[in-house]
């Protein structure tokens, strides 16, 4: 029986350069994932908070101006949210229906080192929905 044993010189040492590129991008998603989901999160939460403003705003008696209170609630829920300064908030009154938008567009460091920077656009309009809204 004859065995000749070749030598694959170029079949070595492929395993440590694959395992550094899989570490690379895992590293480099997991950077990204921590810069995008907080800015995310605090989006999700104004949504919420406009909401929660226009119903609440609906719901309030006598004779506080209504608008006002809402574009109140929404600013204090925007510092508690992380939203730029420069954000628009615009509070309506169209009859019996209130709507409040917020709009604004904040940059996330998607890459390190700023390679890449994602401009995240929040664009959300509340209107109350539910028993507040019924003739």
């Amino acid at each position: 029986m004859n065995n000749d044993v070749k030598t694959r010189d170029l079949e070595r040492g492929g395993a440590g350069v694959k395992f550094l590129l899989v570490l690379l991008g895992l590293a480099i998603v997991g950077n990204a994932g921590y810069n995008y989901v907080p800015v995310a999160y605090d989006a999700a939460s104004m949504k919420d908070d406009m909401q929660k403003a226009v119903v609440q705003g609906l719901a309030l008696p006598g004779k506080i101006s209504i608008v006002d209170n809402v574009k109140a609630r929404i600013q204090k829920a925007a510092q508690q949210n992380d939203v730029p300064t420069d954000a628009v908030i615009d509070v309506k009154q169209n009859g019996p229906a209130l709507t409040a938008h917020v709009t604004y567009t904040k940059q996330v460091s998607m890459l390190p080192f700023g390679l890449y920077k994602y401009n995240y656009q929040f664009d959300h309009t509340a209107t109350p929905t539910g028993f507040l809204m019924k003739q």
